[in-house]
């Protein structure tokens, strides 16, 4: 069974328990749960399987019934406020603590650097930038951003995507991509990053309206009435149209400037106007 530390789920690490303590003895989950508090015999089944939360209250004593000490229990509590977390806020909070943990004890969460990646936009600008700049230093880097930022912070980033394995050095010290791409992958935790990064994308593209000149940018919309399945179509249109301007992105070496493209398609009215009143 892995650590605790490379958890990122605290139902998955509860099944995964269970199913190791089961193997090995005649094991249960009615002695499971009783060593845990809990009246019910089958409320930690439960909550492995997502039909019942566990309460941060009673993390810890679950934590404690599968002899976790230390750390490893602060760690786990965390996972349990990352899941019943309301907010993005919440949750970046407490997988951020995940983090903190896993650092201070030299473990590595999988999904960490993904978080990481798309936790801040200098992350992607940066990653495109270095290299399209080649043996520019970090000031020069900063007073090229949209907005600018200090030359500690793009250091800092750099730093990050390189141990993150999203940049590497040549043999003459320039920076390049080790992929075309970076996507985020069906994971747990990264989109509550990705969201955050949405928000901050957001918030650049509407000063740009009066910020950027208008021959360096493109802004247009429609405001239409849809069917469920012609929003599905026009979804599926917007994901074929995101790959075919990747593709013509990345047809010539050189860059000129970094761009951000938003696809944004949200509803600005409630679900009801089929309802019968």
């Amino acid at each position: 069974m892995k650590d605790v530390l490379e958890y990122t789920s605290y139902r998955q690490y509860i099944a995964d328990y269970y199913a190791e303590k089961k193997a090995k003895s005649a094991f249960t989950w009615q002695e499971f749960t009783r060593a845990a508090g809990f009246s019910s015999p089958v409320h930690l089944k439960y909550a492995s399987e997502g039909r019942l939360n566990l309460s941060d209250a009673a993390a810890l004593r679950v934590a404690q019934a599968m002899h976790l000490v230390d750390f490893e229990q602060e760690y786990f509590c965390e996972m349990v406020k990352f899941d019943n977390a309301k907010t993005d806020a919440e949750k970046k909070a407490a997988f951020s603590k995940m983090l903190s943990i896993a650092d201070a004890h030299k473990a590595k969460i999988i999904e960490g650097d993904s978080f990481r990646y798309f936790e801040s936009w200098k992350n992607p600008v940066l990653r495109e930038l270095a290299p399209a700049m080649p043996g520019a230093k970090p000031l020069t880097l900063a007073k090229t951003c949209r907005p600018a930022i200090t030359a500690a912070e793009v250091s800092e980033t750099l730093n990050f995507l390189v141990k993150a394995g999203l940049l590497k050095k040549d043999e003459e010290g320039r920076y390049v991509q080790t992929d075309t791409f970076v996507t985020t992958g069906p994971m747990e935790v990264t989109p509550v990053a990705v969201r955050g990064m949405h928000r901050q994308m957001g918030e650049f593209a509407v000063d740009a309206v009066e910020g950027v000149a208008q021959d360096e940018r493109h802004f247009s919309g429609l405001t239409m009435g849809l069917t469920h399945k012609a929003y599905d179509e026009i979804v599926q249109e917007l994901d074929a149209c995101r790959k075919r301007i990747a593709t013509i992105a990345t047809r010539d070496a050189e860059v000129d400037d970094v761009y951000r493209l938003n696809f944004q398609l949200f509803p600005l009215t409630n679900k009801s106007l089929n309802k019968k009143v």
